[in-house]
């Protein structure tokens, strides 16, 4: 350690909200050079390359063929796909002697046209690969150190199939590899069902693991298993009456629709606000949410005020309105739309089904500072589709088994997609010729692994209050050999004993610095090397040196001659 590029610090940065970022920066780890933007020092680079080890192991073992794709990409490539307006606000761009260009968030334009340039027939067919590379995103708020950064490591795998059904059965064997990563690092982990977002696809699983400081939730039954990210997960049927249950507001029960002038509150809480003496609350509340379509067709989503809209179930591959579509479409007044005599308009009503529970609702009157009362499904507005398109919550029945669900905070670690034809039908020359002789678009499928944000999931998962502790699987060495003082003899056993581990193929790092035991041991638990060892000049009186295990503070007493077979590596 006396060599090693390492500074350990006592105090943390002042940004820092996570318990991962904290001591991976004050481990030495790891520095900050921008905002979202890091260096990996040396025991950091090691944690990094057994990441990527794993990931090459796995995906290779699973016959994915690895390559490297520039992270630069030209911009037309987007356009062609038509992502560019997605991921518009997150692009790095810059334009230079090659033309106009980006920096790649990800790769699916990439590597369609790179692959399918080399791919001819159907008996070319499966291929799949995959690549470790950096990847930039210009993140408006970068937070938790690694977990969201600007730049970062990712493994992206993809697949070619002929068919949908060879899609679904490398979707299956690739999928099964990226989980095998997550059993190796030893943390907990769950496989959700997801949605597909901007990436396309109809089939989306992430993996989530719990985490205290998880932007993300799924929900999951423990009676049946089933799991999903809650930007996706749809309660299964609920009780109308208790759906109904508590106070609804002015007009619950009224025989007729009244008008209410309500100034100034275009939203959920300033109308329950602006009723609050009358005893309104956000559940008796009508939410109505004007999207587009994938097609560009407008669809008015209703849900209860105390849930969210489930935009990829209300309008599969499309988004919520913006200040451009309002101006177009004057009838849906922003901040208080209203249901009524939409479906008459032409509009697309969609609405969750506990939106038809018995009694009234408050909602927009489509008309500025104005909302009605005594609004009834069916009698005040129509609706044209019923679909589970309000966001679950705790305690709602499984879509499954109808068993209770809980919501769990969670980091996502990964993302597997089955992508069908999304990218082939759209870039040019994405063809092979099948067994007929006739040309036809891939079948694709996608797989992402977040490398360095795995680093910080895992020191997240396994650290404790003395500092991180390291799955040998991932630690940056196996052993931390601790010279306890300057004595000869402690300095030449301790050499002795480097010699031997590192023969027998066990990774060490010595810290021999001419420093006091107390500094030795606080760096030694920081750091979360898996075992530690210390030889000192009493435990050689006796014949014997100390070892320690950092995950659960065992404390043994081995001979030096069977230091190798007693640790358990």
């Amino acid at each position: 350690m006396s060599r090693l590029l390492l500074r350990t610090l006592r105090e943390a940065p002042a940004d820092a909200e996570a318990a991962s970022h904290r001591l991976l920066v004050r481990a030495g780890y790891i520095r900050r050079t921008s905002s979202g933007v890091y260096a990996f020092l040396p025991l950091g680079r090691r944690v990094l390359a057994n990441v990527e080890r794993l990931v090459r192991e796995e995906l290779g073992g699973a016959g994915v063929q690895e390559i490297l794709l520039p992270a630069l990409q030209p911009r037309e490539l987007w356009e062609a796909s038509g992502r560019i307006s997605v991921y518009e606000d997150i692009l790095f761009g810059l334009e230079g002697r090659g033309g106009r260009m980006v920096l790649g968030p990800t790769h699916e334009e990439l590597a369609t046209v790179t692959v399918s340039a080399d791919v001819e027939s159907w008996r070319d067919l499966p291929v799949s690969v995959y690549q470790v590379q950096t990847k930039f995103r210009d993140e408006a708020r970068p937070r938790f150190g690694l977990l969201r950064g600007r730049e970062f490591l990712m493994a992206d795998a993809y697949s070619f199939d002929a068919d949908e059904a060879s899609m679904a059965a490398s979707y299956e064997r690739i999928h099964a590899a990226v989980g095998r990563v997550f059993d190796r690092c030893g943390v907990q982990y769950r496989a959700v069902e997801a949605d597909s977002g901007g990436m396309g696809g109809s089939v989306s699983h992430e993996i989530m693991v719990p985490s205290p400081i998880g932007e993300d939730h799924f929900a999951h039954c423990a009676a049946c298993g089933w799991a999903a990210n809650v930007e996706t997960a749809a309660a299964g049927a609920r009780d109308p009456a208790a759906d109904s249950a508590g106070p609804s507001g002015p007009g619950g029960a009224a025989e007729e629709m009244v008008l209410h002038h309500t100034p100034g509150a275009p939203g959920i809480e300033a109308v329950v606000e602006h009723f609050q003496d009358q005893g309104l609350t956000a559940k008796g509340m009508l939410k109505c949410i004007a999207l587009l379509d994938a097609h560009g067709g407008v669809v008015l989503a209703l849900v209860p005020g105390d849930r969210e809209v489930l935009v990829s179930r209300a309008a599969p591959g499309g988004r919520t309105f913006e200040e451009a579509d309002f101006i177009a479409h004057p009838e849906l007044v922003k901040g208080y739309i209203g249901p009524m005599g939409m479906l008459e308009k032409g509009i697309r009503v969609v609405a969750d089904p506990s939106v038809g529970r018995p009694g009234a609702w408050v909602t927009g009157a489509n008309r500025a500072d104005h909302h009605v009362s005594g609004a009834v499904a069916g009698r005040d507005f129509q609706v044209g589709e019923w679909v589970s398109i309000a966001t679950i919550s705790a305690g709602d029945p499984c879509p499954a088994c109808g068993g209770p669900v809980e919501l769990i905070r969670s980091v996502e670690a990964a993302h597997t997609f089955q992508l069908g034809r999304r990218y082939s039908d759209v870039l040019p020359g994405a063809v092979f010729t099948d067994e007929s002789g006739a040309e036809a678009p891939f079948w694709m499928g996608c797989y992402g692994i977040g490398v360095s944000r795995l680093v910080a999931i895992v020191a997240e998962a396994t650290h404790d209050d003395a500092g991180l502790s390291w799955p040998l699987a991932l630690a940056p060495y196996a052993v931390h050999l601790i010279s306890l003082g300057t004595d000869p003899e402690v300095l030449e056993a301790s050499e002795a004993l480097y010699g031997d581990l590192a023969g027998a193929g066990t990774s060490v790092l010595w810290d021999d610095r001419p420093v006091r035991a107390g500094v030795k041991f606080a760096d030694a638990d920081l750091i979360g090397i898996p075992a530690q060892v210390l030889v000192g000049a009493r435990g050689l009186a006796g014949g014997v040196v100390e070892v320690k295990i950092r995950a659960t503070g065992e404390r043994s007493e081995v001979a030096p001659g069977e230091l190798a077979a007693a640790l358990p590596l």
